[in-house]
């Protein structure tokens, strides 16, 4: 589905957010007070406007009820980003997902407005460690209380064995959800057979599934 989204801050983690944003086909509307870096941005935008969002005025200009989303791209001056977040809150924003560098940032955009805070910076560092650690894995995503889905390579112990066989789901509480034939199939069975080097999506606690495929 298709949503309109307004992004506020055309720096780095703002512009790689539109770009995501355009390639979704999702209507974006960018808004920053530095004209030649909302210009660098343009192609990923399907409108811009040069202001101030910590000015109400302009703010209310925006009609900012007729957005899906609201994200606050901000990462070079916080206060700006907090008075940003707190007067979407105030125009009737129906999601705001504003960005911090630390704790005590999130805590102060949660108490104004913001329904959820990202980490880019933590969240790229945490990625970067995970994935580059272990040869065995190719790509992560981490999901909520502390589960995460992992791109991994079956390894050679696993080679011809069925996933009935292995048993992996009561004795390492994790779950395979695909392995990939030239494209990932995600309709596996107990009878599946796992192949050495084959990729597979595996499911479960983030360090459950460190500990198994990294010693």
């Amino acid at each position: 589905m298709r949503k309109n989204v307004l992004v506020i801050g055309a720096g780095r983690f703002g512009r790689y957010t539109c770009q995501k944003l355009h390639e979704m086909g999702h209507q974006v509307m960018l808004v920053d007070k530095d004209e030649e870096r909302l210009n660098k941005v343009l192609k990923y935008a399907t409108n811009a406007e040069i202001g101030d969002s910590t000015d109400s005025e302009f703010m209310q200009t925006l009609g900012i009820k007729d957005y899906d989303l609201c994200i606050v791209a901000i990462g070079d001056n916080f206060l700006s980003s907090l008075e940003t977040t707190f007067l979407l809150d105030e125009l009737g924003a129906k999601k705001i997902i504003s960005r911090a560098t630390s704790g005590s940032q999130e805590k102060f955009l949660l108490r104004n407005g913001a329904n959820a805070v990202v980490f880019p910076e933590r969240q790229l560092g945490s990625w970067t460690a995970i994935r580059f650690s272990s040869d065995n894995i190719s790509n992560y995503i981490e999901l909520m209380d502390g589960y995460s889905i992992f791109e991994l390579t079956v390894p050679l112990n696993w080679d011809k064995k069925k996933i009935g066989e292995l048993d992996v789901r009561n004795k390492y509480g994790i779950n395979i959800l695909g392995v990939k034939n030239g494209k990932m199939d995600m309709n596996i069975g107990v009878d599946t057979v796992l192949r050495f080097g084959q990729s597979m999506l595996v499911l479960g606690k983030t360090q459950s599934i460190q500990k198994l495929f990294y010693l």
